[in-house]
């Protein structure tokens, strides 16, 4: 069995004054894809339920391949991949779906998947979140390379909305990105702003960095609510809007830990069910002991 987190979005997406420089940073939801590998070497093929889950049986197969020239051994079997995490809205769910077959196939054949083999094999699918760390991350989503550990941060929730529709994420990547040179050197700064305030567990700064990072992302995927949400996070005294750069939802954030938490959630999920309809809260992952690396 493996398993893989979503995320709700990213806190920051852009592009850096680099070669490579198109990156995002992770934040981690509790939203979960389940992968089950039951090996049956008679069989001969390796096959996917659902049927739909064509990247997944992409990758069983490529690892089955690995796992056969290595033992003789034919790697048949069937994968059965369960998620809770909806897709085509910019939460991660086909990168989870991914991780989690890879520990799963990886497991029932002895073949080690370290990270660094996880996004080798990915590269070659699609562009891939960093969900694969557990921790928030700023990862190279297009190469599928880590650049960063940021660490952890306490929970927060997320009072989340769907503009509706979905987006395919490597149609997206796609796109050529607008940014200036001087959207790029804002970018940098804010992944130091960032940075930083995972280290200091600046919550607040988290939320204004996130928010700064939507409002940029308007030049490549409009969200006619973003305003309209903002203005809400005001109201309720939240930390921030965090968006699906590359998808339909978005969402306020709040610091569980405040002593008025259950009035302002209560008070945000009313308001932004007024505004778009359905609302669903998020809360955010943490990782106990998980310090910043380089």
């Amino acid at each position: 069995m493996g398993a893989a987190f979503g995320t709700f979005g990213e806190l920051l997406q852009g592009v850096l004054p680099e070669g490579d420089g198109d990156f995002l940073v992770t934040l981690p939801v509790a939203r979960w894809t389940m992968a089950t590998f039951r090996q049956e070497p008679d069989s001969g093929e390796v096959v996917v339920r659902p049927a739909g889950k064509t990247k997944a049986l992409q990758l069983a197969r490529t690892i089955g391949e690995l796992s056969e020239r290595r033992t003789g051994v034919p790697a048949g079997g069937t994968l059965h991949v369960n998620s809770v995490i909806p897709e085509g809205k910019g939460l991660a769910s086909s990168s989870a779906d991914l991780v989690a077959t890879a520990r799963a196939v990886g497991q029932a054949l002895r073949v080690d998947m370290p990270p660094s083999r996880i996004e080798r094999l990915l590269a070659d699918i699609e562009p891939t979140d960093g969900v694969l760390y557990p921790a928030i991350v700023a990862f190279h989503h297009r190469t599928v390379r880590l650049r960063g550990v940021l660490g952890s941060l306490p929970v927060m929730a997320v009072v989340g909305v769907d503009e509706g529709g979905s987006v395919d994420t490597v149609d997206f990547n796609r796109i050529p990105k607008p940014f200036t040179l001087a959207d790029r050197h804002e970018y940098a700064r804010l992944l130091d702003r960032l940075t930083g305030a995972v280290r200091r567990r600046d919550l607040a700064e988290v939320g204004r960095v996130a928010t700064r990072s939507a409002r940029m992302n308007q030049l490549l995927r409009h969200k006619w609510s973003l305003e309209p949400m903002r203005e809400i996070c005001r109201e309720v005294g939240g930390l921030g809007v965090a968006v699906a750069h590359s998808g339909t939802t978005l969402g306020i954030l709040l610091d569980t830990a405040d002593p008025s938490y259950t009035q302002r959630v209560s008070a945000a999920a009313r308001a932004c069910g007024e505004l778009a309809g359905g609302v669903t809260v998020y809360r955010t992952l943490s990782f106990p002991g998980r310090g910043r690396a380089g």
